[in-house]
């Protein structure tokens, strides 16, 4: 059985309460909520929620919560838990800040899963020097097999022959990719994930997948071309409201 779940964590320290902020009268949560509904309609969807009025706003929209401990220092550790009651073979990670996640997306996490890997998530192409300079936007590079060598918010790898490194020119045909944070994990490695200690490096840069690659697991990357927006700030609830007004 495959089943998406996606962690939504009420308090959020740089948007507090950003899941139930209204955009165009619609809480964020029910905008990713619809958006799954009609991108995956033939997998079961669930939200792993740690507040009772998130609760009340899924279930009289018609979704699927399930209460996880108010404590998880991450999300994956609240998918791990909500995954105890629903019981899925393997898992594909949607994150709850995320209204633009695409079918095709979900699709190349399942393709990756049926492939034999244990864990797996996507990466786009960078644009622009703005995004690749931005530390919220993570960096992966990749080996030849299509495996994380590494994760970073710093802008890797760094071009030591060319002045020219940051210009958009570079960037877009530098071997390097924005990290989206849709996930897939086969059941049993994502217990043995959530049992590995924080390493040294997620300590530093505050990026939980590194803890995998630092305990000598493996993650296998899926490119994508679709777009993805994801709400961290004020600012990017401007952004996706842009977009639905562009129709597109």
């Amino acid at each position: 059985m495959l089943a998406i779940i996606a962690p939504a964590r009420l308090a959020s320290t740089r948007f507090p309460e950003k899941l139930l902020h209204p955009i165009q009268g619609k809480p964020l949560v029910l905008w990713v909520a619809e958006r799954l509904e009609a991108e995956a309609p033939n997998i079961a969807r669930y939200f792993a929620i740690d507040d009772l009025k998130m609760e009340r706003v899924l279930r009289d929209a018609g979704f699927n919560a399930i209460m996880t401990r108010a404590d998880h220092s991450c999300g994956t550790d609240r998918l791990a838990e909500a995954n105890e009651t629903i019981g899925a073979d393997a898992i594909i990670n949607v994150q709850a800040d995320e209204p633009l996640v695409a079918g095709g997306q979900i699709r190349a996490l399942e393709a990756l899963l049926k492939g034999g890997t244990a864990m797996a998530t996507l990466a786009t192409s960078f644009k622009t020097r703005s995004d690749f300079l931005d530390p919220n936007q993570v960096k992966v590079v990749i080996s030849e097999e299509g495996e994380a060598l590494y994760f970073s918010r710093a802008p890797i790898p760094y071009n030591r022959d060319s002045f020219d490194m940051f210009d958009d020119r570079w960037v877009t045909e530098a071997p390097a990719y924005r990290h989206l944070g849709l996930y897939a994990y086969r059941a049993d490695f994502l217990n043995t994930y959530c049992a590995l200690p924080q390493g040294k490096l997620e300590a530093i840069e505050k990026l939980e997948q590194l803890r995998v690659l630092e305990n000598g697991y493996s993650i296998q990357i899926g490119l994508t071309d679709e777009p993805s927006i994801g709400i961290d700030t004020a600012e990017d609830v401007k952004a996706f409201e842009a977009h639905l007004a562009s129709g597109r």
